[in-house]
């Protein structure tokens, strides 16, 4: 009897280790591809002594993905954070750091989703409910789920929707202990236990032509790999400072800057694994404009750690800056949704995941959710046997 044919995941990355997992209990015979050693994609841990992450390791548990990982046991011991923590969350608004939000920022956390338009951008859309400094202010809160320069420029739906799930009480974030990486590897465990065949150190120059191939790369590479010049949507450009800090009593958890998109969070607040016992992780993500360099980003980091870390400079044990470019997910403009973005299934066999496809969700959801609907339209090829050959 004929085997039926296998299915390839270009990719370990969350989504395409969902897509390996999802395939491979469907009954489907899968082979998953990854370019580097270890796997995660932009999920990697570090594994020196500050386990820092390429951007911020919190998952959202308002979505379905969570509920898929909890049933495969795969998220692992969470890191809480403590009580005493959230008070050392500070604003910064107007020049100063303040405890409470501005009252416009409360009333419009009060709409609904479904009354931001689509067509409409957010600052425009939000300026017309609670007037023009809530809703910058409203904006740059937001950048925390957006990791865009001009979040009041896309979709107020888009951009509404994150503001309310990132500001939402008690927080839906949840930190997984020791960063993304050993998730990832939980993942990947479960998928070898699953039957999936795992190449390592595979770089894939061209796509299979044994089976449907499920692409869970950047949209760039996907488009090299694939040759389609279609696969292109709007992401993020951020500037990261990582800082390793000798501790001190009193420092704050995180600081969310009002007056323009900025995010500073200490996360050893809640997982002090992540740096060596009396220091602190710290991560400033600022996001940068398209004429803006890193430089700039980090000159901004410095000045909130200013307001917030006093002596942060004299204290500072170890330093990083680098810029996330496209890799933050997609942003939607206004008269766009998520399922304006690449389609996941691209015909002839070929399926596409990650965080810029037309998948719902927040950050990360919408790896998840497009790697398993990949998955799903890739063993449906196979079943009924449509299964091009490429040439």
């Amino acid at each position: 009897m004929k085997s039926k044919p296998r299915i390839s995941v270009i990719g370990a990355g969350l989504a395409g280790l969902t897509a390996a997992i999802t395939a491979a209990e469907a009954g489907a015979r899968v082979t998953l591809y990854e370019a580097h050693q270890t796997p995660g994609g932009r999920a990697r841990t570090d594994t020196g002594p500050y386990r820092t992450n390429d951007g911020p390791h919190a998952l959202y548990s308002g979505g379905p993905h969570w509920s898929w990982l909890a049933r495969r046991d795969l998220i692992g011991p969470l890191a809480p954070l403590p009580p005493r923590e959230v008070t050392r969350l500070r604003l910064h608004h107007r020049g100063t750091l303040r405890r409470t939000p501005p009252l416009a920022l409360l009333r419009l956390l009060r709409r609904t989703p479904e009354q931001a338009p689509v067509d409409c951008d957010f600052l425009s859309w939000a300026t017309g409910q609670v007037g023009e400094d809530g809703a910058r202010a409203a904006a740059n809160h937001a950048a925390v789920a957006l990791f865009h320069h001009d979040p009041g420029s896309l979709s107020a739906t888009f951009v509404h929707a994150r503001l309310r799930r990132a500001a939402k009480l008690p927080p839906e974030a949840r930190y997984v202990r020791g960063g993304w990486g050993p998730m990832a590897e939980r993942m990947l465990a479960h998928a070898w236990d699953n039957g999936v065949r795992i190449e390592i150190g595979a770089r894939v120059q061209t796509l299979p032509e044994d089976g449907p191939v499920i692409v869970a790369t950047s949209l760039d590479a996907a488009r090299r790999l694939t040759g389609d010049d279609g696969l292109r949507w709007d992401s993020g450009r951020t500037a990261l400072l990582d800082l390793a800090l000798r501790s001190r009593k009193g420092d704050l958890f995180a600081i969310s800057d009002l007056d323009a998109p900025g995010w500073i969070e200490r996360f050893t607040a809640q997982d002090p694994g992540l740096a060596p016992e009396g220091e602190q992780l710290v991560q400033a993500q600022l996001p940068i404009a398209p004429g803006e360099s890193k430089a700039d980003g980090v000159a901004r980091a410095e000045r909130l750690l200013d307001l917030g870390f006093p002596d942060w400079r004299a204290r500072t044990t170890w330093r990083r800056a680098s810029v996330a470019n496209g890799r933050t997910g997609a942003v939607d403009r206004p008269g766009t949704t998520w399922r304006d973005r690449p389609r996941v299934d691209r015909g002839d066999g070929v399926f596409l995941a990650g965080d810029q496809v037309a998948a719902p969700g927040v950050l990360s959801e919408v790896s998840f959710n497009s790697g398993i609907e990949a998955a799903m339209l890739a063993v449906r090829a196979v079943n009924r046997g449509l299964v091009p050959a490429r040439v």
